[in-house]
């Protein structure tokens, strides 16, 4: 059977930009990953255990290629020393463990941060891919290409509406919620070449490489969170966080990621020297308009022309409601809208809602403070209400 992972450029930009900050500035950092499927899959995903782990087994045996290490020094964000490291990077089979819980899956990547950080993506694509090769293919891509046909006709129409002051951009962020690799590949493929207008890039670095795509992508949770446990005072952890990102990359990937303790906790962080020195905000969780509306507020609060920052909205978008925010913001702003499962997975099959987050690191509990209720993620309730003392949010 041909495996779900043969190279490992086939991740999401944002773990190589994560990963590299990460190796520069606290490469001692000790990490923990934990796998969890947040809605109820066809079948018990235990199901699964044997084929996962002989995936992870030649997931562990790969290394990136000659080709692949000289395009991620093309771009000019990557360093060279982190190149050299990922010339004799090779993941390590003891540091991630697969287990069954009665029908439940349990996987756990645990060790240096800088080894484990980049199972996450690779985990996701695998369990998805594996998950669906037991439903009926055909009848899937044939309801995937008729799903994909009805996009681009919406696009086309849409494209014919007057002009508002930015453009509508859109992005592939599917690697890990995509129903097979190369269902993903024939979607973006077929987007780059139906509608070059609109569709600007993928998140995944290969895909991006492979098609000559923008690779689309700066920070995630995980890196904030990290901060929770690095010493810094935990009311500072995002300042801490943010200050060490704009130190690394000096003006490159300036969208900064605002719902790990909230927006509103986000903004009283997010000051005049932030806002100035980062090209816009990404939303993830929450009511998509109230948090532009309340971005906005804050630039125009510190007397920051709107119209030269970015809103890039990432969480659970369709074309439609991508659309739908494009009209209420871009005569305000420019906008960016990320789409995942509904490009890479719409195929008539429910999708599987699962994550593999940061749960722990340096032998703390670290925790996301989602704006959308479902989405926090800590196993330890103590630090979870400290959290929230902290930072004055409500549980």
């Amino acid at each position: 059977m041909t495996p779900v992972i043969d190279s490992l450029l086939e991740t999401d930009l944002y773990k190589f930009t994560m990963w590299q900050a990460m190796l520069h500035r606290h490469p001692q950092t000790q990490a923990e990953y934990t796998f969890v499927c947040r809605n109820t899959p066809a079948y018990p995903l235990a199901e699964l255990l044997d084929d996962i782990n002989n995936e992870l087994d030649h997931l562990c045996s790969l290394s990136f290629a000659a080709d692949e290490l000289a395009y991620l020094r093309g771009l000019r964000f990557i360093k060279s020393d982190f190149v050299d490291f990922l010339r004799i990077f090779r993941f390590q089979r003891d540091f991630i463990s697969v287990q069954a819980d009665g029908p439940t899956l349990k996987i756990v990547a645990r060790g240096p941060q800088v080894h484990v950080m980049a199972f996450e993506i690779f985990v996701l694509a695998i369990v998805n891919e594996l998950y669906f090769r037991r439903f009926d293919r055909v009848a899937a891509m044939a309801e995937g290409r008729r799903r994909l046909a009805a996009k681009i006709t919406q696009l086309k129409s849409f494209g014919n509406e007057p002009a508002l002051a930015f453009p509508f951009e859109f992005f592939d962020f599917g690697v890990r919620r995509r129903f097979a690799g190369d269902w993903q590949r024939e979607v973006v493929r077929t987007l780059k070449a139906e509608v070059p207008q609109f569709f600007k890039g993928t998140s995944n670095v290969l895909l991006a490489r492979d098609l000559d795509l923008v690779p689309i992508g700066t920070m995630a949770h995980e890196y904030l969170q990290t901060y929770q446990a690095l010493g810094v005072r935990l009311r500072d952890h995002q300042k801490a966080a943010l200050e060490d990102w704009v130190q690394e990359y000096r003006g490159d990937l300036g969208v900064a990621l605002t719902d790990v303790v909230g927006m509103d906790a986000f903004l009283a962080d997010f000051d005049l020297y932030f806002a100035k020195l980062f090209d816009g905000l990404r939303h993830d969780s929450g009511d998509p308009v109230v948090w532009g509306e309340k971005a906005l507020a804050h630039y125009a609060k510190l007397r920051i022309d709107a119209r030269t920052k970015r809103l890039v909205f990432s969480d659970g978008l369709d074309i439609e409601r991508a659309i739908e925010l494009y009209r209420h913001f871009a005569n305000r702003t420019q906008l960016g809208f990320g789409i995942g499962t509904n490009l890479s997975n719409d195929v008539g099959l429910t999708p599987l809602n699962i994550v593999m987050k940061l749960t722990r690191c340096n032998d703390q509990p670290v925790a996301k403070l989602s704006d959308s209720p479902g989405k926090t993620l800590c196993d330890d309730q103590t630090f979870l209400a400290y959290l929230r003392q902290v930072f004055n949010v409500a549980a």
